[in-house]
């Protein structure tokens, strides 16, 4: 299955290896779902990630760049032809969102359900890491 992270996701798994977050992230490649990229997903991931604030202690933004590449070659790349703007309050969701329509995604995963209300509209469902884990975990499918 394919499924899109938002960027809270990546941020959240580089901040602690504790929680949902970082279990998904550090389980890819993974028969039970991949993730898929568009360029502007990938730059947002890039920029987030290489901030002072997200570095893990010890790690540089070159660490975190060659982490994305990783991750990067095991997505499904999906191109854009089209755009549903403006439909959710931010821009950047929005290009979540037409990634996961493009992709043909049923679940984004993402930290902030609010900020995707509406994607219902377009057959997907905005999940939390926590929730999506636990999903795949015990052999659910949409």
């Amino acid at each position: 299955m394919r499924v899109v992270f938002d960027t809270s996701v990546l941020v959240a798994a580089a901040r602690s290896r504790g929680g949902a977050s970082f279990a998904l992230v550090s389980a890819i490649p993974t028969p039970d779902f991949q993730i898929c990229l568009s360029i502007g997903l990938y730059a947002e991931w890039q920029d987030a990630l290489t901030r002072p604030e997200h570095l893990p202690a010890g790690q540089t933004a070159d660490n975190a760049l060659g982490f994305l590449r990783y991750l990067a070659g095991h997505a499904w790349l999906q191109d854009i032809f089209f755009l549903w703007r403006p439909f959710l309050p931010d821009p950047d969701d929005d290009m979540i969102l037409e990634l996961a329509f493009a992709a043909n995604c049923r679940y984004i995963v993402t930290h902030n359900i609010r900020d995707f209300r509406g994607c219902e509209k377009f057959g997907m469902e905005a999940i939390t890491p926590r929730e999506f884990l636990k999903m795949i975990s015990q052999g659910s499918k949409p």
